[in-house]
């Protein structure tokens, strides 16, 4: 398939109905950290963006939210299909970004350049969605916080060791600061900044 068919396919099929739910889905993922959830529209993204992250892209992405792309993602096809599908336009400047999507074995040395907003807005902040190699039978991480009863678990592949440390850094900024979404395939969790992670031993 061609850059450019891979560009102008492999959105919603049912665009409004789709958002709405991938929408819903992202609220609730939102209000109750760590829990995984599957998208079932039939988002093909071109690769490596994975479905999950392609039917956020779908869903929260238009042309007043700047993307940032990991290098991956940018030499491929996703620039162009994010352009046709949403309007999204694409920076280079991570500070810009209202979301920023990396592709499956990148390592994220800091989230300090991403924007954090400010403490008057917030909101004006990155969200950064980092595609896994799976959700499940990694290192055990513990999230605590708002919308978690006492402790939930999650055991995501791919996460570098200085996660938790970096994110025990982009948490003292609240309210400023980051949000995270993990995705793998169809299935993803959230990471809203107000969640303490810690590194639990195997």
């Amino acid at each position: 398939m061609s850059l450019k068919t891979e560009a102008l396919t492999g959105g919603f099929a049912e665009p409004v109905f789709h958002a709405q739910s991938v929408f819903k889905l992202m609220m609730d993922a939102m209000a109750r950290p760590g829990t995984i959830q599957t998208v079932a529209p039939d988002a093909t993204p071109p690769a490596p963006l994975g479905i999950a992250a392609g039917a956020i892209a779908l869903t929260l992405c238009d042309h007043d939210t700047p993307v940032w792309l990991s290098a991956g993602l940018a030499k491929s096809a996703v620039p162009q299909w994010l352009g046709f599908h949403t309007g999204a336009p694409v920076t280079p400047e991570k500070a810009e970004a209202r979301f920023a999507f990396v592709e499956a074995g990148t390592t994220m040395s800091s989230f300090g350049l991403f924007a954090a907003g400010t403490q008057e807005y917030p909101d004006r902040s990155t969200t950064l969605v980092i595609e896994l190699a799976d959700l499940e039978a990694g290192r055990r991480l513990a999230l605590m916080g708002p919308g978690i009863k006492t402790v939930t678990d999650i055991a995501p592949i791919g996460l570098a060791d200085t996660f938790p440390r970096l994110w025990t850094e982009n948490r003292a900024l609240f309210p400023r600061g980051i949000d995270i979404v993990l995705t793998s395939g169809n299935r993803f969790l959230c990471l809203p900044r107000t969640t303490k992670i810690t590194a639990t031993e195997m």
